[in-house]
Order: C-alpha cells, then sequence, then structure tokens
C-alpha cells in the first residue's frame, strides 16, 4: 500500500466506523453527515480491498479484517496524536473521558473520592465506568481502544499490557445477622441453605463447585446476581448466603455475620491495567495514580 495516497483523516473515519459498526453513529460522533461517512466507508473499502462492514439481520458486522485492523488502528492514530501533541500540558487544562472497566464493588469504593480529587486537579477530565464482563472482554476492551484502563484479574500478561497489582482480595462468607446458620457455622450449615453468587455472565458454576464435586459435595444455587452490590442488599433480606470479596463487606461488619469459608478457597489479584498506548497520557497516568491509592 502506498501510504501517499491514505488520506490519514480517511483513517480516523475508520477508527470512528470499526468502533461503533453503525454509518450513522460514527457520522455524528465526528461531526460529519451520514452521506460523507458512507462515501468514506466505500473508499476505505477500496484502500484495504474488504468490506470491513457487512450488513446483516441485527445490523451492520465487522469482518475479520476489520476485526484485525481495530488494534493497529488505535496504535498508530495514538502515537501520531502524541506526535503532534503541545508537550507538558497542565492537568488542570485538559479536556479528555477516560473510560474505565470495572465490577460494581470496586467502582463503588473509588467513585466519589476519585471525582472529588479530579474536580480538584483535573476539572475537564471526565470518567466512564463500563461493566465488567471477564477478563478476557477487558483486556479485548484495552486492546481495541474501546476502554483506557481496566480493573480486573489479568492472569496472563499480553507484550502490549502495562498491569500493576492492586491488591490481594481474600473471599468472606457473609450472612445476615439472625441467620439459622450463623448461630452454629460448619460445612453442613453452609451447604444447607441456598447460596448466592455473582457472575456478570450469568453463569451458575464456577472453581468452588468444582472442588465441592470433587469432595462429593454440593450447593444449591438460588440466585446469580450480575452485581456485588445488588447481593448485599439481598443477603441482608433473605436467607441466602454469600461468598463475597472481603471488601465488598469490610466497611459493613456490623450488618453481616461474617465467617471464613468452611473449605480452603483461594482468593484473587487485582490488577489495574492499560494499553502502552498510553504510556504518554498524563490524563491516564493521573487517574492510575489515584485508583492505586484508592484501593491498595
Amino acid at each position: 500500500m502506498n501510504l501517499r495516497s491514505v488520506d490519514l483523516n480517511l483513517l480516523v473515519i475508520l477508527d470512528a466506523l470499526l468502533d461503533e459498526a453503525h454509518v450513522s453513529r460514527a457520522a455524528a460522533r465526528l461531526g460529519l453527515s451520514q452521506p460523507a461517512a458512507s462515501s468514506a466507508l466505500e473508499r476505505c473499502r477500496h484502500v484495504f480491498n474488504d468490506p470491513l462492514l457487512r450488513r446483516g439481520a441485527g445490523g451492520m458486522t465487522l469482518t475479520p479484517r476489520a476485526e484485525a485492523l481495530r488494534g493497529p488502528l488505535k496504535d498508530a492514530l495514538a502515537s501520531i496524536e502524541r506526535a503532534m501533541e503541545t508537550p507538558d500540558i497542565p492537568l488542570k487544562d485538559l479536556r479528555q473521558v477516560i473510560r474505565i472497566v470495572l465490577a460494581d464493588y470496586p467502582a463503588a469504593i473509588i467513585a466519589a473520592p476519585l471525582l472529588q480529587n479530579l474536580t480538584a486537579t483535573a476539572p475537564g477530565v471526565d470518567i466512564v465506568f463500563q461493566p465488567w464482563r471477564s477478563a478476557e472482554t477487558a483486556l479485548q476492551a484495552l486492546e481495541t481502544g474501546e476502554a483506557d484502563l481496566a480493573v480486573s484479574v489479568f492472569p496472563a500478561s499480553a507484550p502490549w499490557l502495562r498491569r500493576v497489582l492492586l491488591l490481594e482480595e481474600r473471599y468472606a462468607v457473609a450472612m445476615r445477622k439472625g441467620h439459622p446458620a450463623a448461630a452454629d457455622f460448619h460445612l453442613q450449615s453452609w451447604l444447607g441453605h441456598p447460596h448466592l453468587i455473582v457472575s456478570a455472565r450469568g453463569e451458575r458454576h464456577g472453581p468452588l463447585d468444582e472442588e465441592l464435586t470433587q469432595r462429593g459435595l454440593e450447593r444449591r444455587i438460588g440466585l446469580v446476581s450480575p452485581s456485588f452490590m445488588l447481593a448485599t442488599q439481598v443477603i441482608l433480606e433473605t436467607d441466602l448466603i454469600a461468598m463475597l470479596p472481603s471488601r465488598c463487606v469490610d466497611n459493613r461488619k456490623d450488618e453481616f455475620a461474617l465467617f471464613d469459608p468452611p473449605i480452603p478457597v483461594h482468593g484473587f489479584q487485582l490488577h489495574l491495567a492499560r494499553h502502552k498506548r498510553s504510556d504518554n497520557d498524563p490524563a491516564i497516568a493521573h487517574i492510575s495514580a489515584l485508583i492505586r491509592t484508592l484501593l491498595e
């Protein structure tokens, strides 16, 4: 491909088209007319010799070639932006939106103090919290540029990933005070009541259930919740029992009866991660430092 024949603005439009998978939304995002965005898409198809976006029953979908382009295109545009930026812009003068993937329980811990600090230090920086689904989807969001930061379990490190350990989390068994199992808590009383589990993907089984099966035991899952905050409210008002990350309940210990799991349960490491393309982004660096202070 002859780069002299490629209009840089075309790549900016292509980036929006691949993000939105929708011509009108991409046009609105860039302040273009719908015909202009459609024309740009046709030019991109000619440049890359690929349809890029295909229309289907549920809307437009990206071709494999388009999916493969998303990460490298983000990297290239970020490099160009860094080269053209005015260096050393004060934090208070930044105007930027930072998108962070994280579950609701760390979000509840950091949201208010993070915004309070940004009001004082970087008032033009806005935050978008995006829901956590899995480590894989968080990693994909960072790679494609759909997210700038992610708080997640990242068991494996991709070459482009920048990650730091935030905390080592452990699990606590939580139930309402006065729960029938609280008076004499042991393995059988724990398994004798329905459990609540948290799964953003609606999964009813996890590593704990595999461990129970190996021991010839099982539990009944009475409720699957997509949210840790919803889970804590439900167990306060029912006889469901939940095994939750300790920080979900540590600051509300007077409201719950809390116990260590009656069988060994491994905790997990929570990381803060970003893509290497943001190495020189002052807003992302500032917010990363704030999150580390709030969660470490």
